[in-house]
Formats: structure tokens, sequence, C-alpha cells
């Protein structure tokens, strides 16, 4: 992410347990996390280092979810012959 912000009001993210900038958008899991923090301009957000969840502004700027971001299929190696034993 840049330094420069695009809203007055944005700001980067930053995790207050292990001090890292790499953070996502969390699932909103509660009827408060969905109807209630929206009120308070609140999102759930989840670093990406330590795994820590905590609610930031929506100006903070995170990454989307790693599930809404394209993702490469794992290639699965190919199956060995079918040997039969006697």
């Amino acid at each position: 992410m840049s330094d420069s912000s695009d809203s007055p009001f944005s700001q980067l993210y930053r995790c207050r347990d292990c001090g890292r900038e790499l953070g996502f958008r969390s699932r909103r899991r509660t009827f408060g996390e969905r109807f209630i923090l929206p009120i308070f301009l609140l999102q759930p957000v989840r670093c990406g280092e330590c795994f820590r969840r905590d609610y930031r502004l929506i100006f903070t700027q995170v990454r989307p979810r790693l599930s809404e971001t394209v993702r490469p299929m794992p290639v699965k190696p190919a199956a060995p012959p079918n040997q039969h034993v006697a």
C-alpha cells in the first residue's frame, strides 16, 4: 500500500499487538457486527501476521478478505498407477 492517502480520513492499518501493517477485512459474524458496527463506521479487521481480530474505522486501508481475492488452484500430483500385488 502506498503512503499517500486519497481521503483525509484514510489511515494505514497497523496491528496493535505485533505492529505489522498487513491487515485484511474480516467476515462480519454476529448481529452486532452486521448492523451495529456500521452505524459507528467500524469494520472487523484481522492482522495477516498474528491473526488478531480487531475493529477499525471503515476508512482504514486494509486488503480485501483472502477468500475474495483470486488464488491459484493447487496442483494435485499425479496418482501413481494401480499396482496389483500377489
